[in-house]
């Protein structure tokens, strides 16, 4: 798993997910850790594990 961090479009703060790098292309709803609203996220991993997330907020 790899850690990797987002600013929440709900509340701005810093935080925190895990990431499957053995998965190619993922998409998941977390909520957030400070304001427990669902987050939305479209991740990619590249051939070379970098990981490229975006977040968004889940009604988006």
């Amino acid at each position: 798993m790899i850690e990797k961090f987002y600013h929440c479009p709900y509340c701005g703060e810093r935080v925190s997910v895990l990431v499957d790098p053995s998965a190619d292309a993922q998409e998941l709803i977390e909520d957030c850790e400070v304001c427990c609203r669902p987050v939305s996220f479209s991740i990619q991993v590249t051939d070379e594990d970098e990981v490229e997330m975006q977040a968004r907020r889940e009604d988006d």
